[in-house]
C-alpha cells in the first residue's frame, strides 16, 4: 500500500425503510479537516485521470456502481515511490479511500451505468488558483494502463 494511503471499509446498515452508510466521521482515524463534500459521475467504460493536489487531502468514495480507482505515488521521498495501487469501490466493495497530497489519483467506471463517487478534501475548491495538477489519462509516466486485464 502507498505510503499515507488508507482504507476504512464502510458498513451499510440496511432495514426495512432502506439502508444508510456513514462515510467519514469527525471522530474516524482518517479525518484531518472539512473543506467540502462534492459528487462526480463517469460513465461506463469513462476514464477520469490524473491528476494530484500539493495541499489537499481526498476521501473518496463510490455510492453507486463500481469504480477502478488507481494511485500513483509520484513522491521522490516516499517509501513507495513509483507504486501503483488500484481499488474496486463501489455497491460490491464499500471503502473509503484516504488519498494524501501528491499522490495522482484517477477512476474508471467499470459498471453497467453511471457510477458515483462522493469526495470529502480537507480544502475548498479554490476556483481562481486551483489545487490540482494534471497529466493525461493514456500519455505519460506513470506506469499503469487503463484497459481491462482479462484481455
Amino acid at each position: 500500500m502507498i505510503e499515507g494511503v488508507k482504507i476504512q471499509k464502510l458498513k451499510p446498515i440496511p432495514d426495512e425503510r432502506g439502508r444508510l452508510m456513514e462515510i467519514l466521521r469527525s471522530d474516524s482515524e482518517l479525518y484531518e479537516k472539512f473543506g467540502q463534500v462534492y459528487m462526480t459521475t463517469a460513465y461506463p467504460g469513462v476514464v477520469k485521470a490524473w491528476h494530484y493536489h500539493k495541499i489537499q487531502t481526498d476521501n473518496m468514495t463510490t455510492i453507486k456502481g463500481m469504480m477502478k480507482i488507481v494511485l500513483y505515488d509520484s513522491r521522490k521521498g516516499s517509501k513507495t515511490y513509483e507504486e501503483v495501487n488500484e481499488f474496486f469501490v463501489g455497491e460490491h466493495n464499500p471503502i473509503l479511500i484516504h488519498i494524501p497530497p501528491g499522490i495522482y489519483h484517477g477512476f474508471k467506471c467499470i459498471s453497467e451505468s453511471e457510477a458515483i463517487v462522493i469526495n470529502i478534501p480537507t480544502e475548498k475548491y479554490n476556483y481562481e488558483n486551483p489545487d490540482e495538477y494534471r497529466v493525461d489519462p493514456y500519455k505519460n509516466d506513470i506506469p499503469y494502463d487503463w484497459r481491462r486485464k482479462d484481455g
